[in-house]
């Protein structure tokens, strides 16, 4: 029923469109985004086309027998249109399945695209991978996201605190000094996780220069100038997700996320459908880090989960 073939880079155009047109791809599966580290990968994408016409694409990379989607992105699913039925998408992950087997691939690892992204119910591939895969659940981490539409009341913590910030004459504006942002950012991940942003200050910036409208970098500052903390924000048409988020030492004792935070829930995102803290999870993988997540809940963040699958092709 289905033509399979492996994506090349003579068919980017055809691949954004798609993902412009898509009921659940985000900016992230735009080639000129995930092609920024395409070094580092071994692209195994797939281009699902039914009656001549494309109907789905899966980002994906290959290591040794296994096909991931993908590696290099905090998700990676099947991306489908409003035109997708789940009958269709069941027959496809057979016939992929099939794909890949010829490939020599023995095993799939699955990262569907949270329902945060989604612009209509995208859960066809879900239910295929059970159905037709015997898909296992393997990793579950935890996200926290606001539906501004129909907020959680803040801790009485968290309001206090803004108001105090704000009082303290902390301001928020847009900037584009991530240089400041990622000095922040690297001292309080060397310091807390013995970690790195995923990001060096020269991708995101180049990242930043391809996508301005999805990539946003949103600051604190205080009365001084000086950059008290940040945020940097994906934005889609109707999402806004906080990719990256940090204060210095001044910045926290001056409550600058709580203000910031107030300020991009209530001034700068209000009308989207959801507002995304992202995961809340130990380096290790699905522990819960507790004093992370209270600090989401207390902004009204309720679970959203990001999910990894395994099966046998």
């Amino acid at each position: 029923m289905f033509e399979i073939r492996r994506y090349s880079a003579d068919q980017a155009d055809e691949w954004n469109q798609f993902v412009a047109q898509s009921k659940n791809g985000t900016f992230l599966f735009d080639r000129g985004y995930m092609d920024y580290h395409a070094d580092r990968f071994d692209d195994h994408s797939l281009m699902c086309y039914l009656d001549g016409s494309l109907y789905a694409i899966l980002p994906a990379n290959r290591r040794e027998k296994t096909l991931f989607s993908h590696q290099g992105l905090t998700y990676g699913g099947l991306v489908m249109t409003d035109e997708a039925t789940t009958a269709k998408i069941c027959t496809l992950f057979v016939e992929i399945n099939d794909f890949l087997r010829a490939e020599g691939i023995e095993r799939v690892v699955y990262k569907p695209v949270p329902r945060v992204f989604h612009s209509l119910p995208s859960d066809e591939d879900l239910f295929a991978i059970f159905l037709r895969c015997r898909a296992k659940l393997v990793g579950r981490k935890v996200s926290s996201a606001v539906v501004p539409q129909r907020p959680v009341k803040w801790k009485r913590y968290r309001r206090y605190a803004a108001n105090k910030g704000r009082h303290d004459g902390v301001e928020v504006r847009q900037t584009n000094d991530f240089k400041a942002f990622w000095t922040i950012l690297t001292d309080n991940l060397a310091q807390k996780h013995d970690a790195k942003p995923v990001h060096t200050l020269e991708e995101i910036a180049l990242l930043h220069r391809r996508f301005p409208k999805n990539i946003q970098l949103w600051a604190a500052f205080a009365p001084t100038g000086q950059m008290l903390g940040a945020t940097v924000m994906y934005v889609g048409e109707h999402f806004a997700h906080t990719q990256y988020i940090s204060a210095s030492v001044e910045g926290k004792r001056l409550r600058a996320m709580d203000v910031l935070i107030d300020h991009l829930l209530h001034e700068v995102f209000p009308k989207v459908d959801f507002f995304d803290f992202g995961t809340s999870n130990l380096p290790d993988g699905n522990e819960l880090h507790e004093s992370l997540i209270y600090q989401k809940e207390g902004f009204g963040g309720r679970a959203v989960c990001y999910d990894t699958y395994e099966w046998d092709v």
